[in-house]
């Protein structure tokens, strides 16, 4: 059971259901994170704005769950890592692929230069080498995705912190932390 409130379409408000309808018509579903995160309309505006813009820069669909999945598994959130495990699939990335993805690499060189820079960041909370900075430039990112990276890892780390915070309750296949195998 979730730890924080997850507001329900039949207890939630106007301001609620409005965001409530925009996020169905999008996504065919609300997941329940985005209902705990609803406790706070102005929360989840900014959650859904950021990840708005996240979504229109330059990286591809397939690297941005690939960067999910490796901090999900890396920061233990099962939550998020059963949610982009299904993302994942559905962006096309293969199982062999996903569990690779959740170790912290890639069978794609260019793709796991950012996973790898990703999970830097996390790991030395931003303090990351002139090594690990280059080496994803020498993959082939210019300073915008570079950026994008680290907007990416800051969303992620979001979504993380509130899913394990909350406990809320997975409404996808569950994928257990440290099954990759």
């Amino acid at each position: 059971m979730s730890r924080i409130s997850v507001v329900s379409p039949e207890t939630a408000n106007a301001e609620q259901k409005a965001l409530f309808s925009a996020i169905q018509s999008q996504l065919g579903m609300v997941p329940n994170f985005l209902k705990v995160f609803a406790n706070s309309p102005a929360a989840l505006q900014a959650f859904l704005g950021l990840h708005g813009i996240a979504k229109a820069g330059s990286l591809d669909l397939q690297t941005r769950e690939r960067i999910a999945l490796a901090l999900a598994e890396q920061n233990a959130c099962e939550y998020c890592l059963s949610a982009h495990s299904a993302l994942a699939k559905g962006a096309g990335l293969s199982p062999e692929e996903i569990a690779i993805n959740r170790r912290g690499a890639s069978q794609d060189a260019k793709a796991a230069a950012a996973v790898t820079f990703a999970r830097a960041l996390v790991e030395h909370t931003g303090e990351v080498t002139t090594t690990e900075l280059q080496a994803v430039r020498d993959a082939g990112y210019g300073d915008a995705e570079i950026v994008e990276i680290i907007t990416h890892v800051g969303l992620n780390l979001l979504t993380n912190i509130l899913g394990k915070a909350s406990r809320v309750e997975i409404d996808f296949d569950r994928v257990a932390v440290g099954s990759a195998a």
